[in-house]
């Protein structure tokens, strides 16, 4: 295993991104069609949230709808706003982080996710999952 490995080299670079004026409807319905935990919001290339789909869980009960029903419950994602449920206070780090430095953040901190940024431009995200893939190659 190299020990200088950057981050780069396992992180998703085409990454699903909201906008804060997007509705929590269609966060959900991308959680779901795209088989993904976390989405990043942002405004243009500048990251200013990050979505979770444990933040839905925890304001309804979207893990309890049908993932093929059409007919959803909107009235609690009508109650709030991206702006509302995403995270705000980001730990982020940049293409050229270690996979070290990066799996020492996330086993330190609550979350699973974190943004690539380089430049203040989201390049991607890693998640605990590519880490764990990461070292699955290894073996």
């Amino acid at each position: 295993m190299k020990k200088r490995t950057p981050v780069s080299a396992i992180m998703s670079e085409n990454v699903i991104t909201l906008s804060s004026t997007d509705d929590l409807l269609l966060a959900e319905k991308l959680f779901k069609k795209e088989k993904i935990r976390h989405i990043p919001v942002v405004s243009g290339t500048e990251i200013k949230g990050m979505l979770s789909y444990t933040d839905l869980l925890r304001i309804s009960f979207a893990d309890a709808a049908d993932e093929d029903e059409k007919d959803v419950d909107t009235v609690v994602y009508n109650m709030f706003t991206i702006d509302q449920v995403m995270a705000k206070t980001l730990v982020t780090v940049n293409s050229s982080s270690t996979i070290k430095e990066v799996s020492e953040i996330l086993s330190k901190k609550e979350f699973h996710a974190l943004p690539v940024v380089d430049n203040n431009e989201l390049v991607g995200i890693v998640t605990t999952t590519d880490l764990i893939n990461y070292l699955l190659e290894q073996f």
